[in-house]
């Protein structure tokens, strides 16, 4: 549901009710009363800040189609913020949170594989139209793309399109399907994290490896913790931005280079300037964290980061049409089936491996939602963690473009 006669067009008035809306939710959130404290304990503040500029394009105020929002936050804040949140990250302590971490994302890679063909079975026993369909139009070539996107992100998806090229309608009513139920499961995401003690109990998960990291990250900030001047926020700003610049230069020139004279390697999504993109801002980031830059954490380099990726939250949220849900029933029942059984392999395989909540969040999205979603569960964790969501957001990206045919020929074959 597209809204061509949006209430607001111009992209500087619409940065302005996101603002607002962000500093409403925050300054709220900070308040003491009985009220504000019980109503921030159901419903996580992130989860508001999704929730709330999606009403602007549900109804109608904004058509997020045509705003430039969501780009100029995914293209300029994403790369600038990951550098300030890998920043002061400190890699040996990552690499002692041990395998579970890259457990569990196999673990949602394989639940999304097996769980688009199980669910278009399912709902073919509910309603065989649901799940029919011929040429372009068959249903399994327009989830083929969900999968691109659950594995990978938006350069597998659109991989998997060419692949399998759905109808443009199709693909339109994916997207939208692969948007909402993915939100869906974000909310629950997010909502868990204020009970993960006693869903740790529950998978009997040992998360002393993640308190040392995070209280390690907070006694290092403390340590250097200063009032920023202005030249440190400036210094902050120039290396952020300077490095996003910077990891556009190389993209730019890398991707098609790849995609000219090594087309193979388009399966893997490297020829995704995106991808690159990412990879870029992430490792220049992490190498900075080995000089004398890592102490202007101490100046609030990772707060500036969170700032941003609330930003991009806010544009994300600004895409989202939460009516949209009610114009194809039977294609959201797939979707919805097909999450609960990604949801049920998790909650299986962190039970067995014994794994922490912390774990199972961030495998899951590192595939559904990739490097735009992933570090900001991760955030909502603690900033420190943040990085750990990149890294393996990255892992989806090379993976995706694999794992999602390998699904789409499944949904093909259920579907017959």
């Amino acid at each position: 549901m597209e809204h061509a006669n949006a209430l607001i067009t111009n992209d500087a008035i619409i940065f302005g009710i996101l603002m607002m809306m962000l500093a409403l939710i925050f300054k709220t959130s900070s308040l003491k009363t009985p009220f504000w404290t019980k109503f921030y304990k159901i419903i996580p503040v992130i989860l508001l800040c999704y929730f709330l500029p999606s009403l602007l394009n549900t109804f109608g105020v904004v058509n997020a189609e045509e705003s430039n929002l969501y780009f100029v936050a995914s293209r300029y804040l994403l790369p600038a913020c990951l550098v300030l949140l890998t920043l002061s990250i400190d890699l040996k302590e990552i690499f002692k949170l041990g395998p579970k971490a890259l457990i569990m994302f196999f673990a949602a890679t394989v639940g999304v594989v097996i769980g688009g063909p199980l669910a278009i079975l399912i709902v073919s026993g509910i309603n065989p139209e649901w799940v029919g369909g011929a040429g372009p139009d068959a249903v399994w070539r327009g989830m083929s793309t969900i999968a691109g996107s659950w594995i990978g992100g938006g350069a597998n998806q659109a991989a998997m399109y060419e692949l399998f090229q759905p109808s443009d309608e199709l693909y339109s009513i994916s997207i939208t399907v692969d948007v909402i139920v993915a939100e869906i499961w974000m909310a629950i995401l997010l909502l868990g994290i204020g009970r993960r003690d006693q869903i740790n109990t529950f998978f009997k998960a040992d998360n002393t490896s993640i308190h040392t990291l995070q209280n390690n990250m907070e006694a290092y900030s403390l340590s250097i913790a200063r009032i920023p001047s202005t030249t440190d926020l400036m210094v902050i700003l120039g290396v952020g931005f300077g490095v996003a610049g910077l990891s556009h230069v190389f993209a730019d020139w890398i991707a098609p280079l790849i995609a000219t004279h090594a087309p193979e390697l388009k399966k893997f999504s490297l020829d995704s300037s995106f991808f690159w993109l990412i990879v870029t801002a992430t490792t220049i980031g992490i190498g900075l964290s080995f000089t004398k830059m890592r102490t202007y954490e101490g100046a609030g380099a990772s707060k500036i980061g969170v700032v941003f990726i609330f930003i991009l939250v806010a544009a994300i949220g600004m895409k989202m049409n939460v009516l949209a849900i009610f114009d194809n029933p039977g294609f959201f029942l797939v979707g919805l089936i097909w999450m609960a059984i990604h949801v049920l392999i998790m909650v299986v395989a962190a039970r067995l491996s014994h794994s922490p909540y912390f774990f199972l969040a961030i495998g899951s999205k590192a595939n559904i939602g990739g490097a735009a979603s992933a570090p900001v569960l991760a955030a909502a964790f603690h900033p420190s963690l943040a990085p750990v969501g990149v890294l393996l957001a990255v892992l989806g990206y090379a993976l995706g473009t694999y794992g999602a045919w390998l699904c789409g020929i499944l949904m093909q074959l259920a579907s017959k």
